[in-house]
């Protein structure tokens, strides 16, 4: 069963940025570290959304067509193409490598959350495997290894940060052409 959660946050970012895996729905105001001087102005969270996907490898088709709702319902659907690309190589990476390297908590589920500020938006996952993401340049005779290159070439930033005592979370952050609008949405 999947689950999504969705929910307007206004509280300010928490101090410490060190998070467990128990803190994550976004955790209220989160933002990552390195990629706060993208945001236009407030850094107040205009809107998150959190999707559950349980550990089967269908579960990436559901996440994308959560991810371009959302984005669709917050009125930023010329993201939803890089979207969806973003998210399906990030979940697919949790799938293969973070639920692989993370055996005895492979049952735990992965969730996908999207966090909007203004016309900028973060899509970040989290996985119990420790091991770290890392750029390939894969042979011509390789089969994959360019998901992280796809995401880097589509996202503003990209990165990773552990969770304690396990885990990880991925993200990447992505922003609509449109820099001139205002920060915040015109619904609530």
């Amino acid at each position: 069963m999947m689950t999504a959660v969705q929910s307007a946050q206004t509280a300010p970012p928490r101090a410490s940025t060190s998070w467990t895996t128990l803190d994550w729905w976004p955790p209220a105001g989160w933002w990552p570290d390195s990629a706060r001087d993208l945001l236009p102005g407030s850094p107040v969270v205009t809107a998150s959304a959190t999707f559950v996907l349980p550990p089967h490898a269908e579960s990436v088709h559901s996440a994308r067509n959560f991810a371009t709702g959302t984005l669709t319902g917050w009125s930023l659907g010329e993201l939803s193409e890089n979207m969806e690309l973003v998210v399906s190589e990030l979940a697919t990476n949790a799938f293969r490598h973070g639920l692989r390297l993370a055996e005895s908590r492979a049952r735990e589920p992965i969730r996908l959350s999207l966090l909007r500020r203004g016309t900028t938006v973060a899509c970040t996952l989290n996985d119990p495997g420790a091991g770290f993401p890392s750029l390939r340049n894969p042979s011509a005779l390789d089969i994959g290894g360019l998901g992280l290159h796809i995401v880097e070439s589509l996202s503003l930033r990209w990165g990773w940060a552990p969770l304690a005592p396990y885990g990880k979370i991925v993200w990447a952050v992505l922003r609509t052409g449109h820099h001139d609008e205002p920060d915040e949405p015109d619904h609530p």
